[in-house]
Order: structure tokens, then sequence, then C-alpha cells
């Protein structure tokens, strides 16, 4: 494969793969809290619904994570999409650990998550509407947008 052309979205695959470690370690989380108190057993305690539910509120926004991330890499910036994704890992983990205690101390990371998601969702309607501006105007904002995504995504460290 071509070096350059996989380049174009190395970052947005290794934020996929982390993901995925990540997806596997919620499980584990799963798996252990099942099996903490009888063995081989499968058993339903509060402990293991608190885990089991917070292990499935992520999975439900994971197809859309996925999507908006990929799409906001390749139609318009990797760099900012990747540090997005980033972003939203780290935030889904403390929505995750937050959820074990007091479900009040997973609302901050479940905002956040939703406020990530919109960025990328944004990102990628700007890349979609800058190759129709390409089409059929001949306008071409790319470096426009680049800009204005580059300056922007270090915002999203501001909870």
């Amino acid at each position: 494969m071509d070096h350059e052309i996989v380049g174009g979205f190395v970052l947005l695959a290794i934020v996929t793969l982390l993901s995925v470690i990540q997806n596997a370690f919620f499980a584990s989380k799963v798996e252990h809290e099942s099996k903490s108190y009888n063995g081989k057993t499968l058993q339903r305690t509060g402990a293991f619904e608190r885990v089991f539910t917070a292990n499935q509120n992520c999975e439900h926004a994971y197809p859309t994570f996925l999507a908006v991330l990929w799409c906001a890499g390749l139609l318009c910036s990797q760099a900012p999409a990747a540090f997005a994704g980033l972003m939203y890992l780290f935030v889904r983990q403390k929505y995750f650990v937050g959820y074990l205690g007091e479900r009040t101390q997973s609302t901050p990371g479940y905002l956040f998550g939703k406020r990530i998601i919109l960025f990328l969702f944004l990102m990628s309607v700007a890349g979609i509407l800058n190759y129709y501006l390409v089409l059929f105007f001949g306008s071409d904002f790319e470096m426009h947008i680049k800009a204005i995504t580059n300056t922007i995504s270090p915002l999203l460290l501001i909870p």
C-alpha cells in the first residue's frame, strides 16, 4: 500500500483500534463483575447492573462515533478528527467509571461526549459542503475549513 495514501487515514485507524481495546476493557469489566460473586456462574447484582448498563450505553453510541470520526477525518481533516476521537475515548472512559459510582458522576462525561460527536458531525458536513462547492462552483474552501477545525479542536478540552 502507498505510504502517502495510508498517511491520509492512519491516525483514524489508530483511534479506531484504541476504541476496540477500550471496548474489550469494558466487556472484561462486565465479565469480571458478573463472576466476582459466585465463581463461574453469572450473577446479577447491583454492581453488575451498573457495569452492564454503562457498557451498554457506551456500545449504543459506538457506531455513531465511528461513522462521524471517519467521515470527518476523510472528508475534512484527519488530525483534528483524530484528536477529537481521542478526546471522545477519554470522555467515554470517564463516563464509564463515573457510572460505576454515583450516576451523577457520569453526567459530565455524557454531555462532553455529545459535544465531541457534534464537532465531528459538523466537520463531516463542512467536508461534504466543500466537495459540492468545488464540484458546482469551483470554489475550494478546504484550507479555510482545515484552519478552522485545527483552531477549534483544542477548544474541545474546555469542559
